[in-house]
């Protein structure tokens, strides 16, 4: 370990990992996490697996022999709000905390006690902590340096940010257990997004959130153009839903991306109608402005790879504003379809 303190016996947490094709990292991040047992000698952690089929499953029970405090459950409705609930109602009177883990993130030495003593010090019911991307290939790396800039993120703090303190939202690292039940946990009809669901809910009830940037993860983002445009639209449907259930959660930043692909539709709408370039200002700015951003990075990190930072934060933008375009669409239609329905069947 490289921390000192003295070890926390008072805690009972349960550290939950939802799971789902991690064979390449579940045993990694099971035996960093089991290394945290004799400092915390009342911690248990749950592998949720949704179905895996790359053995994931196999390495998890494999450990669970070697170590009697792992457990494997499975996961039936695959996404993540799911497997931390079902881990969260099983374990509700056995642990005073709940940790949760993603399998494709690397974390630090001693990541779950100084989540506990930060939970302790914060006097918050959740604690949430910055992600610092990183990448093994070109384009993985280019999202990652993509993800963590303010052109990327937004300015979101828990996106490399460096400054501690209270927030609105962050990565889910701990909850209260208690607060996590009473609130019903995570809506399983959020398949994206479901955190800051969770923390508009929390924040309704005079809750605090701590957002702690000593406590730093290694997150590995999409490895493909393709996924981080899959991921993004995903996100853009999951925050739509979240801003009609939760309207105060809306953001400057968030209702600038889904304005901007607005207006780069209408642009290029109106410049094919009348033929005056005029019309292409705006999208010939944002392109200026990604060129200049693939400039600047590559200079930053002295890497021609910084060159694909422009088409990451094109892919991120438009992929983002067009989910939450669609989400709104959809949401909407079936808020106006329920009375029809309701009237049909009366």
């Amino acid at each position: 370990m490289s921390f000192n303190s003295p070890t926390i016996d008072y805690t009972k947490v349960v550290v939950v990992i939802p799971s789902f094709n991690e064979a390449h990292t579940i045993e990694a991040i099971l035996r960093k996490l089991a290394s945290e047992k004799a400092f915390i000698p009342n911690m248990n952690i749950v592998v949720a697996d949704g179905g895996s089929t790359d053995g994931t499953k196999a390495i998890a029970l494999a450990l669970s022999k070697q170590f009697d405090f792992v457990q494997v459950m499975d996961n039936p409705k695959k996404i993540q709000s799911a497997g931390v609930n079902t881990v969260a109602t099983e374990w509700r009177d056995k642990a005073d905390v709940l940790v949760r883990c993603d399998a494709h993130a690397i974390y630090p030495d001693g990541f779950v006690f100084k989540l506990l003593k930060s939970l302790k010090t914060s006097q918050a019911a959740s604690l949430v902590i910055p992600m610092d991307s990183i990448g093994n290939s070109m384009v993985q790396t280019a999202i990652a340096w993509t993800a963590d800039s303010s052109i990327g993120s937004g300015g979101s703090a828990h996106r490399g940010g460096r400054k501690s303190g209270f927030v609105d939202h962050g990565h889910h690292a701990a909850f209260i257990m208690d607060k996590f039940v009473q609130l019903g946990g995570y809506d399983e009809t959020f398949s994206q997004n479901e955190d800051a669901e969770y923390d508009c809910r929390l924040r309704s009830q005079g809750e605090k959130i701590y957002l702690d940037a000593s406590i730093r993860i290694k997150y590995m983002p999409r490895s493909t153009f393709l996924t981080l445009w899959s991921q993004y639209f995903g996100y853009g449907m999951g925050r739509s839903r979240t801003v009609l259930k939760h309207p105060s959660s809306l953001r400057v930043r968030q209702l600038a991306v889904p304005l901007h692909v607005l207006a780069i539709a209408v642009s290029i709408l109106l410049f094919s109608v009348f033929q005056i370039v005029f019309f292409l200002g705006w999208p010939i700015f944002y392109v200026l402005l990604l060129c200049l951003m693939s400039v600047r990075s590559m200079r930053k990190h002295r890497s021609s790879v910084g060159l694909l930072t422009g088409v990451a934060a094109f892919i991120m933008h438009t992929s983002w504003g067009l989910g939450f375009l669609t989400g709104l669409a959809v949401n909407i239609r079936a808020l106006f379809s329920q009375p029809v329905a309701a009237a049909a069947n009366a």
